[in-house]
């Protein structure tokens, strides 16, 4: 088990803090990042899809 002396020696991270905050950081970044980006594709695909079929609708009916 390790054991801080402080809560500074804690953020260090016996010298790692950086690489090991950053990386913290970022994957928390990542993760709120990616469900809004997957709403928003999904919304633009749905609309995408909607245009095609009404195009192939019109196209059938000519």
């Amino acid at each position: 088990m390790i054991y801080w002396h402080s809560f500074a020696d804690f953020l260090a991270m016996g010298g790692y803090g950086f690489y090991v905050w950053g990386s913290f950081g970022l994957t928390a970044a990542i993760m709120v990042i990616e469900p809004i980006m997957v709403a928003r594709n999904r919304k633009t695909t749905i609309a995408r899809l909607k245009r095609q079929i009404r195009a192939e609708a019109r196209n059938i009916s000519e």
